[in-house]
């Protein structure tokens, strides 16, 4: 199986993104493998849906209609992925439903441990010290704002799809950190499934959130 997972990486290598590389997957996957500890869980459909579950980001990234779903497509990919390899056919289903239901800005609900772990592990890399340099790589990419005080309800019903919270951004240019933590971080916690995934939620957040005051004071002159 070892192999097996050899080849899955190396594929998944080759479909990352911008933002999404492979040193994000590999955290992603290292931190499955932490909260999988003391659970009861396949630990080959975890491993396979971690290294794959960003397969289809950059197709998502290339779509300029705002219609793909890497989560949804990425699932889709990883099924033929899957097959090829000879991996376990009884446990593909497990792996696509883990892939698909591991995005926040989507409606798919995590329902096995192995979903709801990949769930935690994939936001937990979004905040912390490598989620604020993660979000100004984002800003880059997308030419959005280091910093804006725009009301969040505002924002979230003129910018986020169908005026909701895990509605998909609309205008990547409008967005910032501080939005982000207005409009997602700092729910992030609410939204985990694990215990370990909340403690370790809640020490970041708090990380990030000291960050973004900090940012916030140095921009307006205060310090």
């Amino acid at each position: 199986m070892e192999n097996k997972f050899k080849k899955i990486k190396e594929i998944a290598e080759k479909g990352s993104s911008f933002e999404h590389k492979m040193d994000h997957v590999m955290r992603v996957y290292n931190m499955c493998l932490l909260l999988a500890k003391n659970e009861d869980v396949d630990l080959d459909i975890l491993k396979a849906a971690a290294l794959l579950h960003d397969i289809a980001r950059s197709k998502e990234d290339e779509d300029k209609t705002g219609k793909v779903d890497h989560a949804l497509l990425g699932a889709e990919m990883a099924e033929s992925i899957l097959k090829n390899l000879d991996f376990p056919r009884e446990k593909i289903q497990s792996v696509k439903d883990c892939i698909a239901s591991h995005r926040y800005r989507n409606d798919h609900e995590p329902k096995t441990m192995e979903a709801k772990i990949l769930f935690d592990a994939d936001k937990l890399d979004t905040i912390g010290a490598i989620g604020v340099a993660r979000s100004f790589v984002w800003i880059g990419k997308n030419n959005a704002n280091i910093y804006s005080d725009e009301d969040s309800k505002k924002y979230v019903k003129e910018n986020l799809e169908g005026g909701k919270l895990n509605g998909k951004i609309i205008d990547k240019t409008k967005h910032s950190p501080q939005i982000e933590f207005e409009t997602k971080t700092k729910f992030l916690k609410e939204k985990l499934y694990t215990g370990k995934g909340k403690k370790i939620c809640e020490e970041r957040i708090e990380y990030v959130e000291k960050f973004l005051d900090r940012l916030e004071k140095e921009i307006k002159g205060e310090i």
